[in-house]
């Protein structure tokens, strides 16, 4: 990373973050980015150059507002998942918000697979800086909830078992080719739920939640709970066990015959075909789009996983309305990303080729916001490989936002939304902050209880994010 002036320094987590945990939740104070529209960037190597219409997003894009959708989407909502109530949540509450801003908003709908997910919760007050959420095996008893004092039997094996095992919470350490002789000698101690606990990843990588897969169908189910959690909740529960005995309520539920949306916006068409001599009807129109996905994986609250990219496009939305262009602005939120890029996939499926035809470039959106210190590169990343129209657009942004040195090469990557739209030949990219070597290089907190707003947000790298997509999106836009 270059020399950094104080302001360059900011992007480091422990200035942009303050957190005060006390009483029945924690109070995030997000420092909100200083600069004004002319004045050097964190991160970049000079002031910036900006164009007149630049100058009409950079001026007005805020992370502050749009930390205050993120709010809603991470801390009231929290975990997301493809096809359940919260997902659903979320999609009417990003359709309330685009409605209100005057677009007209389609929920496409389309069947996801079940899903199986567990809570952790005990009258002495689990900590609250982290998701409780995890995940439950789909062959073990499902809605349902005991509740007991905690034991740990380590490896699981006979011998570890105390003689009052029976009405017991037993923690195992997972072993895959072992769960179910662990499971079997749970049940035979008479305990009332097995939680698997995951061996630790190397760093950066923590262990997420996980469905235990055991032996047998739903219609023949283990007689107990039988749980996976990640890696900081395993070592969470480990400490408070080891401060004395506690008390664990597990509930588990089954999540079926599920459908999950696609949130797509456009504002009305006007004058369909009129106007000054020469445009071109509306439904004609380029397009542009600005999108990312609004789901989560289990146990994750999601704040930058992707409920950065999901308040960048609400944000977006927001200040592009209101800049003159003959091309379509359409916002997209994904359901069901986190399963297999099912929501993208499905809505490029169902797109008719012309309609295909009119899209210029897509701008996905996805973890744009850490606050994890070593992210400090700005991921431009092609399914193929090569340069479009997408990428194109943030670095001629980055350029003029004098950003240009903390951007990546395009590079080769899929494994986001933007995939569905290059399999099929259009131009798309995914953008998003991580290690300065490699686009694997992710935060810790991905994919885990610690994907939080006090522990993954900086809304200094989101106010950046804002800048070149929006810029970007509005250049791409104006070029017919």
């Amino acid at each position: 990373m270059e020399t950094s002036t104080p302001s360059d320094s900011s992007l480091s987590r422990r200035r942009m973050l303050t957190v005060a945990l006390g009483g029945a939740a924690a109070t995030v104070v997000l420092p909100a980015p200083a600069w004004a529209v002319n004045d050097k960037r964190p991160g970049a190597h000079g002031k910036p150059k900006l164009t007149p219409a630049d100058r009409k997003v950079a001026g007005k894009v805020s992370a502050e507002r749009a930390l205050k959708h993120l709010k809603v989407l991470s801390d009231e909502i929290g975990p997301r998942i493809g096809g359940t109530r919260s997902e659903r949540t979320a999609a009417n509450y990003i359709a309330r918000q685009l409605e209100k801003l005057g677009y007209d908003v389609e929920l496409q709908p389309f069947t996801v697979a079940d899903k199986f997910t567990g809570q952790l919760s005990s009258p002495t007050k689990l900590p609250r800086d982290i998701c409780w959420q995890v995940g439950a095996s789909a062959h073990a008893a499902l809605d349902t909830t005991v509740t007991g004092d905690v034991i740990d039997v380590g490896a699981g094996a006979d011998v570890d078992y105390p003689a009052d095992a029976a009405g017991k919470i037993v923690l195992i350490d997972y072993v895959a080719g072992r769960r179910e002789q662990h499971v079997a000698t749970a049940i035979a101690h008479g305990a009332a739920a097995v939680i698997f606990l995951p061996a630790d990843r190397e760093e950066p990588r923590r262990a997420p939640t996980f469905n235990p897969t055991l032996p047998g169908s739903a219609a023949n189910p283990v007689a107990i709970p039988v749980l996976g959690v990640a890696q900081v909740q395993k070592h969470r529960l480990r400490a408070l066990l080891a401060a004395g005995r506690f008390t664990l309520t597990v509930s588990t539920e089954a999540h079926r015959n599920l459908t999950s949306y696609n949130v797509i916006a456009e504002l009305p068409k006007k004058g369909k075909g009129k106007g000054k001599k020469g445009d071109k009807p509306a439904d004609q129109s380029p397009v542009v789009m600005v999108t990312a996905h609004y789901d989560t994986v289990i146990g994750a609250q999601g704040a930058n996983d992707d409920g950065s990219g999901t308040v960048l496009c609400l944000e977006l939305a927001r200040v592009l309305r209101e800049v003159p262009t003959d091309a379509t602005f359409r916002f997209a939120l994904w359901g069901s990303e986190e399963q297999g890029l099912i929501g993208s996939r499905y809505y490029v499926r169902n797109l008719p080729q012309a309609e295909r035809d009119r899209i210029v470039a897509v701008y996905q959106n996805d973890m744009v916001a850490t606050s994890w210190d070593p992210a400090t590169r700005y991921w431009l990343l092609s399914f193929d490989g090569a340069a479009n129209a997408a990428t194109d657009g943030v670095t001629e942004a980055a350029r003029r936002l004098g950003y240009e040195p903390r951007i990546s090469p395009v590079t080769q990557r899929g494994s986001s939304d933007h995939q569905s739209f290059q399999e099929v030949g259009i131009a798309s990219a995914n953008f998003s902050w991580r290690g300065e070597e490699s686009p694997a290089i992710l935060e810790p907190p991905y994919h885990t209880p610690e994907d939080t707003i006090a522990k993954n947000i900086s809304l200094e790298r989101l106010q950046v994010s804002l800048e070149l997509i929006g810029c970007a999106a509005y250049a791409t836009a104006g070029k017919r």
